[in-house]
C-alpha cells in the first residue's frame, strides 16, 4: 500500500467521487438544509454532463435528510469539486419557525476520489456484511427482500452503506467502493499525513468551521469563509447549481 499513498490530490483529479452530506447543528432546519445542497450538486451535475448515482439517502419521514451518499462519475470531476470538502452554512428565515425567526443551519460535505479495488485492497475476514430491506421516503419499505447493504470494517470501525441499486450484489460493490475511499483516506492520515490535501480535516458540524456561508436573509451573499471572497446576490443561482459562478 505503500506506493499508493501520494502526497499531492492533484493526481486524483481526473477521479470520479463519492460525495457525502451530513447535517449538523440546526435541527430540522440543518436536515432541510443538507437536502437543498444535494439538490446543488446533482443540478450542478446534470450541467455539467456528469452521471449522479444515489448510493443512500436518509430520509427523515419529513422535509429534508440526515444525511446522503452519492456517485458522481464524469470528467475532472475530483478536481471540480474537491473544494467542496467542508462545513456550509446557511442563514435564512426558517421555514420551520412559526415566528418566522432567522436560523443558521449546517451541513459536512465529504468528496472522495473514487479508489480502484487493485489501490486499496480489502480482506473478506476484515468485513461485518448485514443486509436488510431498502426503504422510501418515510422509511416505508418499498422491497420484500434484502437488497440493501451495510458493511462495516472491522478494523478500523468504518461503517458504509449502499441501498439504491437493484440487487444486494450491486450494492454490495458499491458500499465496497466507498469503504475503499474511507479506508484509503485513513491510510494516508496515518502514513503520510495527506488526509488534510483529499478530503480536509475531521470537524464539528457547526459555528466556526464552516468553509462557506450562504446568506439568504437580511442580505443576499455567498462568502468563502477561507479567503473572504465575497459575492452577492448569486446564491439562489449557485443553490440551483451554478457553481461555476464562484469557483
Amino acid at each position: 500500500m505503500d506506493n499508493s499513498i501520494k502526497k499531492n490530490d492533484e493526481i486524483y483529479n481526473e477521479r470520479n467521487v463519492n460525495l457525502s452530506i451530513y447535517a449538523g447543528a440546526g435541527g430540522k432546519d440543518a436536515e432541510d438544509w443538507a437536502e437543498m445542497l444535494l439538490r446543488m450538486y446533482q443540478r450542478y451535475a446534470e450541467k455539467k454532463g456528469w452521471k449522479f448515482i444515489p448510493i443512500e439517502i436518509k430520509d427523515n419521514g419529513y422535509k429534508g435528510i440526515s444525511g446522503a451518499t452519492v456517485q458522481i462519475i464524469g470528467k475532472d470531476v475530483y478536481k471540480s469539486l474537491k473544494n467542496e470538502n467542508g462545513v456550509h452554512r446557511l442563514v435564512r428565515i426558517s421555514p420551520f419557525s412559526s415566528q418566522k425567526l432567522r436560523h443558521t443551519s449546517f451541513a459536512l460535505v465529504e468528496v472522495l476520489p473514487i479508489i480502484e479495488a487493485n489501490e486499496m485492497p480489502i480482506r473478506e475476514e476484515d468485513l461485518e456484511i448485514e443486509t436488510y430491506r431498502s426503504s422510501g421516503p418515510g422509511g416505508q419499505n418499498v422491497q420484500k427482500v434484502e437488497t440493501a447493504v451495510r458493511i462495516k470494517h472491522k478494523p478500523t470501525s468504518i461503517v458504509v452503506s449502499s441501498q439504491s441499486q437493484r440487487s444486494q450484489f450491486q450494492n454490495k460493490e458499491k458500499a465496497l467502493e466507498i469503504l475503499r475511499s474511507k479506508i484509503f483516506q485513513l491510510a494516508q492520515q496515518e502514513k503520510a499525513k495527506t488526509l488534510e490535501e483529499l478530503k480536509g480535516k475531521k470537524v464539528k458540524i457547526e459555528w466556526g468551521n464552516q468553509i462557506r456561508s450562504y446568506i439568504l436573509h437580511p442580505y443576499k451573499m455567498i462568502r468563502d469563509e477561507k479567503t473572504g471572497k465575497k459575492w452577492q446576490n448569486i446564491v439562489e443561482q449557485v443553490l440551483d447549481g451554478d457553481l461555476d459562478l464562484i469557483s
